[in-house]
């Protein structure tokens, strides 16, 4: 069953994590979908909780007040990310990609020759160099996104502030070339753990957030996250076997 609520005191997307994340974590609730332009949350649960169960949840942070809306509707069939094109949604994650693969490619071509080992250090560099940028900008709203899906953080929140961390200096290794085989080794185990919350959020349909940009663009979890993740590993991977 799903009901929808009205929620006031959020202000930006960093509020609208904290809730969701929040409310995520009541027991019997499948799955929390927020539309922070209205307002609203639709809650789905696997068994009937009572409003002043949900009002509980958010206790810590008074200034987000629950209350029941005025009509009770199930989520609608088509989200606003889903209704949006393709490419408007994922185009900031597309652009970085772009960019870091043009840069990528100048710096491996020598003459007539391509270095395909060049190449990937240099994406590699590039891609974590970015990514921990977006995410320094709100550590805070970013820990509190990445709680909601992955299998460290959601045990121990204080883990995504490490994993900002573990990004740039991974971007910095791989820029200046520092024993390339340890830094691989470490970004295959990195990246192997992080899919997983991912890949378990994407098969299950869960309409939530994905951290990879911080908590600046709101980016839909889906397969584009799979494949990013699945990237940097096949990468950190193919650079082991050819050193």
């Amino acid at each position: 069953m799903t009901h929808t609520y009205n929620i006031t005191g959020m202000t930006c997307t960093s509020c609208q994590t904290k809730v969701q994340n929040l409310l995520s974590k009541v027991a019997g609730v499948k799955n929390v979908s927020i539309d922070l332009k209205n307002g609203t949350a639709d809650i789905e649960m696997n068994q009937h909780i009572s409003t002043e169960t949900l009002k509980a949840a958010l206790n810590e942070y008074p200034k987000y007040q629950l209350s029941e809306a005025v009509h009770t509707a199930p989520v609608s069939t088509y989200s606003e990310e889903e209704i949006k094109s393709w490419f408007a949604t994922y185009k900031p994650i597309l652009l970085i990609f772009g960019y870091i693969i043009i840069i990528s490619g100048i710096a491996a071509v020598s003459g007539n020759n391509f270095n395909g080992l060049q190449f990937m250090r240099i994406f590699m560099a590039g891609f974590f160099l970015t990514f921990s940028f977006f995410k320094m900008l709100d550590l805070n709203g970013f820990a509190d996104s990445y709680s909601m899906y992955d299998i460290v953080a959601k045990k121990l929140r204080q883990w995504g502030y490490i994993y900002a961390f573990i990004e740039l200096a991974l971007g910095i290794a791989y820029a200046i070339n520092f024993q390339p085989v340890v830094t691989n080794f470490v970004t295959l185990i990195v990246m192997s753990v992080s899919i997983i919350g991912v890949l378990q959020s994407v098969l299950n349909k869960r309409k939530i957030k994905c951290a990879c940009l911080g908590a600046v663009f709101n980016l839909p979890m889906s397969t584009v996250t799979i494949v990013e993740d699945t990237l940097m590993i096949g990468m950190s991977a193919a650079m082991l076997l050819l050193m």
